[in-house]
């Protein structure tokens, strides 16, 4: 499988250091961020960690869940996050899922079916494990990225992406840059007169370019 942007996600059940979780039940009415780590106690990924536990308001105002996943177990979890915590300076209050198996990574498409971790494995063997899904209310990924593990993500980035996401299920569209307040394109589909009538004046720049003002 082929895990790809309107896909729905699997509905697997997945242990975490909070208990089993089902992933469709888990995201509920709420937007999600699944994002996932070769390795727990790795340099990069820890920074990562500490990040997301500093933007829990941001995620909470947007009726946003987080859930993190490594290919570690359960016990080693809930070690890392005293480290997370310490780095982030608060506690890291989402659940982490014990992926040792590989189910999800692969069941998201983050490895080949066949792969198989080696013993004595280290995280360049799960090096593509490090990928952000944003998924929305109706369980489809909206959004996916994937780094390298040399290069730590930038969260801020995630937000304002999932801003835009947000704003985008209003009927419109966001330009380059975009952030929250500054005016958004509507898409090619709509008329300008219907464009209008359901956000205001429209702003032509090009025939296809043209621009409202942001809906509440």
């Amino acid at each position: 499988m082929v895990l790809r942007i309107n896909d729905t996600i699997p509905n697997l059940t997945v242990p975490t250091d909070h208990g089993e979780i089902n992933l469709h039940d888990w995201v509920g009415d709420s937007w999600a961020i699944i994002f996932s780590h070769p390795k727990d106690f790795t340099p990069v990924c820890t920074t990562e960690f500490g990040a997301v536990t500093q933007l829990g308001d941001e995620w909470a105002k947007r009726n946003t869940k987080v859930l993190g996943v490594s290919v570690d177990g359960v016990e080693d979890h809930k070690k890392w996050k005293v480290d997370i915590e310490a780095v982030g300076g608060s506690k890291p209050d989402f659940a982490i899922v014990a992926d040792a198996g590989l189910e999800m990574a692969k069941a998201f498409d983050m490895l080949p079916a066949e792969y198989v971790l080696p013993d004595g494995r280290t995280p360049a063997d799960s090096a593509t494990v490090r990928s952000v899904f944003i998924i929305g209310p109706d369980k489809q990924v909206k959004l996916m990225m994937t780094y390298p593990m040399t290069v730590g993500r930038n969260f801020a980035e995630i937000l304002r992406a999932l801003d835009g996401l947000q704003m985008s299920a209003k009927g419109v569209a966001t330009p380059a840059d975009w952030t929250v307040g500054e005016d958004v394109i509507v898409p090619p589909a709509v008329t300008t007169e219907d464009a209008e009538s359901k956000f205001g004046a429209v702003k032509t720049v090009l025939p296809y370019l043209r621009y409202v003002n942001a809906p509440n």
